[in-house]
């Protein structure tokens, strides 16, 4: 275990959906991982942006799959949006909920008062995910927001996977009153720092390893809170969009799952402008990356990033390049 990947770091700060499980069930070979890590003495924190469910029925839910989890392990947005309100209001503010009652409990705990009318004389707006938000609800808050009260989102997901598919996330209920307000939220979840450094804190993490699905909450929010990165291959985002990222959406490590935390991790050698990858090479030239190597072969695509991210450092839209494929 010495040289494994896990062995550089204290702690992993997991997402949950696409990572740990894809809808109802486990993802193959994710529970086992993460029962492992104890016994590497890597300790495991889960950060979750879901905010219509507490940190408790988070924990339960992962324990039902088999997973390791205290309640104290799962840090959700709702309790980073929590701490980030009561760090700005005083004690006992009224605070308007567009959302469930997990978040209302969480701003409740940290000392504010919960409501959900504006003639409650609500001082600030938190928006969280909830399937049984409506119009009237959406409405409550564009009122209080265009009167002038502060306005919090727990986080800002655009979409969020469904058995059916994928369905409108807290984003686009945020975008609706930002819509009708022209003003935009403070943000405590993914991918703001917030979550994160409130998780390493939890979990007393010096080196922490930020692993998840996705590049524009996972991957953004673990790169600004500046802990390392790891996007793995079992839920939204694909070794193409990840060739493809912007800058700030780049992860440190590409893992095709959990198992992968337990296998050295391959080295990225310049050569003079060739990135080489265990046997798998590539060369970017204007537009073209061309790969010497499987399509199959993790290690090529992890040449590609190196050799398409050193040639466009600077990218604040995905940029995809033309790809070559070569055989040895």
């Amino acid at each position: 275990m010495a040289d494994s990947l896990i062995s550089r770091f204290d702690a992993v700060l997991s997402d949950l959906d696409g990572v740990v499980y894809a809808g109802p069930h486990a993802i193959p070979g994710a529970i086992e991982a993460l029962q492992r890590l104890a016994s590497v003495g890597v300790g495991l924190g889960y950060v979750t942006n879901n905010a219509s469910r507490t940190p408790a029925q988070v924990a339960a839910h992962l324990r039902e799959l088999g997973a390791p989890a205290e309640d104290h392990q799962v840090v959700s947005s709702s309790q980073a949006a929590g701490e980030l309100l009561a760090s700005l209001l005083p004690a006992g503010a009224h605070v308007l909920i567009t959302g469930s009652a997990a978040l209302a409990h969480e701003i409740e705990l940290v000392g504010l008062k919960p409501v959900h009318s504006a003639t409650e004389s609500p001082v600030a707006v938190v928006q969280g995910f909830n399937p049984d938000i409506g119009w009237k609800d959406l409405a409550e808050a564009s009122y209080v927001v265009a009167g002038g009260a502060m306005w919090f989102a727990t986080n800002t997901d655009m979409s969020i996977p469904q058995a059916r598919g994928m369905a409108p996330g807290n984003g686009t209920l945020v975008a609706a009153v930002a819509a009708a307000t022209g003003k935009s939220p403070l943000v405590a979840g993914k991918p703001e720092a917030p979550l994160f450094h409130a998780a390493a804190k939890r979990l007393k993490a010096d080196r922490p390893l930020v692993v998840g699905d996705r590049l524009d909450t996972d991957i953004l929010g673990g790169n600004r809170a500046g802990y390392a990165t790891a996007a793995v291959l079992t839920g939204v985002d694909t070794k193409h969009t990840i060739l493809a990222a912007r800058t700030d959406e780049r992860p440190d490590y590409l893992l095709a799952n959990l198992e992968d935390l337990y296998a050295p991790y391959p080295g990225i050698i310049d050569d003079g402008g060739s990135f080489r990858c265990g046997s798998a090479s590539a060369v970017a030239d204007g537009g073209t990356v061309t790969v010497t190597g499987e399509e199959g072969d993790l290690d090529a695509w992890r040449a590609a990033c190196a050799a398409w991210w050193a040639a466009v450092p600077y990218a604040s839209t995905a940029q995809a390049p033309r790809l070559e494929w070569r055989t040895h």
